[in-house]
């Protein structure tokens, strides 16, 4: 399966995740990399290659796709036809990938997983056409392609095996596009629909809420289908179409349950304001014994410590974990600039920042403390990734 996803699906616009804010979950996780295409990383999950060897042994059994070729040989044929589809499959994510980025919107990764595949788009279409134009592309590749193997087929005559390998293509392409297609997240077709409700609503809160709910709706069928079918049926749940309906009925379900959460998140999230969550911060030189520098900020009333040169201009943030981790009785002998980073740029933010924006600047440049800034320069206070943490998780 493959297609558009908020958080869950292909094309996926990353949302506010559940994990801390200034975290980011390795790469490593996702599986091999295994190309650069326009730049953009393709990762191969690990269960891809299980689920590949499941497909390749399913289709070369007797009665089945390839089952009558002669051999070890049908193995091979299974093999190129896995191959060849899960290559459609990242042709359908690499085509909402680069109308993704004609539109400017960075994609930080697309992901082939047993289901079929994912783009990581980092921001959000701004506007429902681009919205559209997006999410359409993928199953508009698809039929591209399906056409492309039908005309290959017919223009070049093909017989025998590779025959039968291009006409289960066009069929797996047909199909792909069609079910992408169905009105509801996380397909494309929902991201379509979502389109759709914020062009008539201007409210794409409320289009995500209803896109996700016709997703929902969609798993209920796809159980159902096979609730009703004929015990000995093919699409029965004993049966291998009715166990992958179930399937996949499951993670729509689960991914539209995450559409929910994260548009709930959204709403709430202008809430988290830089300035509202800034601690009151003092300068000290780097050389200050520690605990005189507790001194001054509790005099202050003060809950940061910014590290300053002969200028006065600030130069790094005293980390609180490492201060709170040294015993009294050293504070006394050790410099406070010890137990200080040095300031990045990323770690320079806007005191304006909020929502969305200030989780953004928080995860490129992950780090305990922020100093938070005015437009003029001046230093407003630090911002702490508990405190962040915190608000975060209350919204």
């Amino acid at each position: 399966m493959a297609g558009p996803r908020q958080d869950g699906d292909s094309q996926q616009v990353r949302e506010p995740e559940q994990d801390p804010p200034a975290g980011r979950r390795s790469d490593l996780r996702l599986g091999i990399i295994v190309g650069r295409p326009f730049g953009i990383p393709v990762y191969i999950s690990p269960y891809w290659f299980i689920v590949a060897a499941v497909l390749v042994i399913l289709y070369s059994n007797p009665g089945t796709l390839f089952g009558s070729v002669h051999g070890p040989g049908r193995y091979g044929v299974a093999a190129i036809f896995v191959v060849l589809l899960y290559v459609s499959v990242l042709i359908h994510e690499l085509s909402h990938s680069v109308v993704a980025r004609g539109f400017k919107l960075p994609v930080r990764r697309i992901l082939l997983y047993p289901l079929g595949g994912f783009s990581e788009i980092e921001r959000e279409p701004p506007t429902p056409s681009q919205e559209f134009l997006i999410s359409a592309a993928g199953p508009a590749m698809s039929l591209v392609l399906a056409g492309i193997g039908y005309a290959a087929v017919e223009l070049l005559n093909v017989r025998g095996i590779p025959r039968t390998v291009l006409d289960r293509l066009v069929l797996a392409n047909l199909l792909v596009a069609a079910f992408n297609m169905l009105p509801g997240l996380p397909l494309d077709g929902g991201r379509v629909l979502r389109a759709a409700i914020w062009k008539v609503t201007r409210k794409p809160g409320q289009a995500t809420v209803m896109a996700a709910w016709a997703g929902r709706i969609l798993a209920i069928v796809l159980v159902a289908l096979p609730l009703a079918s004929p015990t000995s049926g093919p699409l029965s749940v004993a049966g291998s179409y009715g166990l992958w309906l179930v399937v996949i009925a499951v993670f729509m379900w689960m991914s539209a349950g995450q559409a929910l959460r994260a548009a709930k998140l959204r709403e709430r999230l202008p809430a988290l304001r830089a300035r509202t969550l800034a601690r009151r911060a003092i300068p000290i030189p780097s050389s200050l014994p520690l605990a005189e520098a507790i001194r001054r900020a509790d005099l202050a009333q003060a809950r940061a410590l910014v590290v300053v040169d002969h200028e006065a201009k600030p130069i790094a943030i005293v980390n609180e974990g490492a201060v709170m981790a040294t015993p009294e009785q050293r504070r006394p002998w050790l410099d406070a600039g010890s137990l200080a980073r040095t300031l990045d740029p990323g770690m320079i933010l806007s005191a304006d920042l909020t929502g969305m924006d200030l989780l953004d600047a928080v995860r490129k440049v992950p780090a305990s403390e922020y100093l938070l800034v005015e437009p003029s320069g001046q230093v407003y206070g630090v911002l702490a990734t508990a405190d962040l943490d915190l608000a975060f998780g209350r919204a």
